[in-house]
């Protein structure tokens, strides 16, 4: 079956008892046993739900995965893939991510004795000299969040595989529909599930994948013991918003070529960053790994002050740190997203009070270009 086709029909999709086309919600805590010497398959619901383990078979036969894991954000995925690793571990970290995953390896993780290096991924040179005897972890994320830049997977994985190393990529912005890095050898993929997996703005979940069956024994010991699962009403709201995956990207994606296309040519427009356009820096890379640009870019303004301008003036997209939502979501990544960021690693990475991040939503593209037009334009005002 095509991947569009996957997305509805998926080994699990249908309610196997009844015939039902949707996932019941099994929204018990307890399951009831015959006896105590014959248990069920489900007990308890932090250890294991129905609802939950049909997202999780789903997301694992989307990303070619053998193993999935649902949590109840996408930083509590992201937090049971580190805690894989032990005191004295020292991983390699892409020095463009998240700002909440960079939080959490700054100033959490240390104190359970990992040591931790931000490096540029898109220089696997680099990364190659960073490694020591002690890394245990290459963690990347391509397209990086928000300069979109790319990281070779395939080699990455080929490097990692070299010296050991467990690697873990954040696919959230492109999604199994468009880029599946496990397929690249990567051992774990974690998603956000809130932003385009679930696409509403309605459901704080997180999901991570594997094919290594010891992995997944980890996996699920941490995500048993930590408790972090996500409840079952969550999992049929990610399962319902898989079904629309490919319509919402595709037409997401068209809208972020148009609108990018558009803004580079802007006079007030510095630098505009999305995989899509031509001439972006690891653009062929990306192809190679990817199936399209997705639905979010960046975009360099030609003062702190114009930044501000557009965001606040903007009338469709809604000021907000998430993404891959039906309504389209501006932001200001140096006091949003990445707001946890040390200023002088802001300024070293481009990260500065100019850059605006757009996720692109449903709106038309005509309405949305109108209104970034008329915020350019405006030289004062309220949303």
């Amino acid at each position: 079956m095509q991947r569009g086709t996957r997305l509805i029909h998926h080994r699990l999709s249908m309610d196997s008892a009844t015939g039902g086309v949707s996932i019941p919600i099994h929204q018990s805590v307890v399951f009831a046993q015959e006896s105590l010497d014959q248990p069920g398959e489900y007990e308890y619901t932090r250890s294991g739900n129905p609802t939950r383990r049909a997202l999780e078979e789903a997301i694992a036969e989307l990303e070619g995965g053998n193993y999935g894991f649902a949590f109840a954000s996408g930083m509590a995925a992201i937090t049971a893939a580190l805690s894989l690793f032990s005191s004295g571990d020292h991983l390699l970290v892409s020095r463009d991510i998240y700002g909440g995953t960079y939080r959490a390896l700054a100033e959490v993780f240390p104190r359970f004795g990992l040591e931790i290096t931000f490096v540029d991924t898109t220089n696997l040179e680099t990364v190659a000299a960073q490694i020591r005897p002690s890394t245990k972890g290459l963690y990347l994320e391509t397209p990086s969040n928000p300069l979109m830049k790319i990281t070779d997977l395939a080699r990455a994985a080929a490097l990692a595989r070299e010296h050991g190393l467990i690697t873990i990529a954040d696919n959230t912005f492109m999604t199994p529909y468009l880029q599946r890095p496990l397929e690249l050898g990567i051992d774990i993929v974690v998603h956000s599930a809130t932003k385009y997996l679930g696409g509403h703005s309605d459901c704080l979940a997180g999901l991570a994948v594997t094919r290594d069956a010891g992995l997944a024994r980890e996996l699920t010991l941490l995500q048993n013991t930590l408790g972090t699962v996500l409840a079952p009403h969550e999992c049929w709201l990610i399962l319902r918003g898989i079904k629309t995956l490919k319509v919402r990207l595709l037409q997401q994606q068209r809208t972020a070529t148009v609108l990018a296309e558009w803004l580079r040519k802007h006079p007030q427009v510095k630098a505009v960053y999305y995989p899509g356009l031509e001439g972006h820096p690891g653009r062929e890379t990306h192809f190679r790994q990817a199936d399209g640009g997705g639905g979010v870019l960046s975009f360099r303004l030609a003062t702190p002050e114009l930044a501000r301008q557009v965001i606040n003036n903007v009338r469709l997209p809604v000021i907000g740190s998430s993404l891959g939502a039906v309504e389209s979501i501006i932001s200001l990544p140096a006091t949003m997203s990445h707001g946890s960021l040390p200023g002088e690693l802001k300024r070293e990475l481009g990260i500065t009070p100019d850059l605006v991040r757009l996720s692109v939503g449903l709106e038309e593209a005509e309405d949305l270009q109108a209104d970034l037009e008329q915020a350019l334009d405006s030289p004062r005002g309220h949303r």
